[in-house]
């Protein structure tokens, strides 16, 4: 296992080189951020304000209405279109990137589009089992918190490999999970260890982070260092929302690497073919 873990740390490590070596590939997670934020605005703020004037109820009696189930479905499917939609152009450029290509945005939007019906389909069953999900929590409160966290994190496991497998093999949504399944398999415990390290090298880049968000705090304690303090605060929240871009391309293109690799035997450009020989050995 340590051995896994430490190529998991070395794979992080090229897919870092390769965000590095091609910046505009942290757009994708910054576009899917904004337009999370913009869907969670259009739907709370209206419903904030029409429950607030009493012509709707989401709730009665502390449990959650038949409206309240058909607002979360419509939420969930937005929310998946959009993560899906930029997540498949972040993994069509990273297939180009290990390919030898020169993607542009405009290349990995491209490409989403023409994955349209995949994309929404995906965001379709992405938002039944979500919906699912929560409704087995609201079921019971401590038991079905635990069963709805335990199914979610199945769920997570077996649906991996799904975006890219949408991208490359233009398949239905159920074909995919059967696919991500049978990769996982094959897999399973290189990206397992390969989160871990992914996890490891992660936190060592949030470390800066984190000093200067206590340097700040401790800085606007002290007096007459408030300016400097709210300065250094405001620099460690944006250097936060660029780890937080990095983390999120970093393990798009990492599971990118190891889908490639794993389907077609092909070494992804950026990434040692000895560590991922050595990865995918046959037993």
């Amino acid at each position: 296992m340590f051995d896994r873990i430490s190529r998991g740390f070395s794979m992080a490590k090229s897919s870092w080189h390769v965000i590095m070596g091609d910046k505009k590939l942290l757009w994708f997670p910054v576009v899917s951020g904004i337009l999370f934020i913009v869907v969670v605005a259009s739907f709370f703020v209206p419903l904030a304000v029409l429950e607030n004037a009493g012509k709707i109820q989401l709730m009665k009696n502390d449990k959650p209405t038949t409206l309240f189930y058909i607002v979360a479905f419509a939420f969930y499917f937005v929310s998946y279109f959009v993560i899906i939609f930029c997540n498949a152009a972040l993994v069509s450029c990273a297939l180009m990137k290990f390919n030898g290509g020169s993607p542009t945005l405009g290349d990995g939007f491209r490409a989403s589009m023409s994955r349209l019906p995949q994309i929404f389909a995906w965001a379709l069953v992405s938002a039944t089992v979500g919906l699912l999900l929560k409704m087995i929590e609201n079921a019971h409160e401590k038991a079905g918190q635990w069963i709805s966290s335990i199914l979610g994190t199945v769920w997570s496991v077996m649906t991996y490999f799904v975006v890219p497998i949408l991208v490359v093999e233009k398949v239905g949504p159920f074909e995919a999970v059967s696919r991500s399944i049978r990769l996982m398999k094959k897999t399973w415990g290189e990206a397992l260890a390969g989160q871990v390290g992914m996890g490891l090298f992660l936190f060592l880049l949030a470390i800066p982070f984190i000093l200067a968000l206590v340097i700040g705090v401790v800085l606007m304690t002290q007096p007459g260092m408030h300016t400097i303090g709210l300065i250094v605060l405001i620099a460690a929240g944006i250097g936060f929302l660029w780890y937080m871009a990095v983390s999120a391309a970093m393990h798009t293109v990492f599971m990118t690497a190891v889908y490639q690799y794993a389907a077609n035997d092909s070494v992804p450009d950026g990434f040692e073919r000895e560590t991922m020989a050595l990865a995918f050995r046959k037993a």
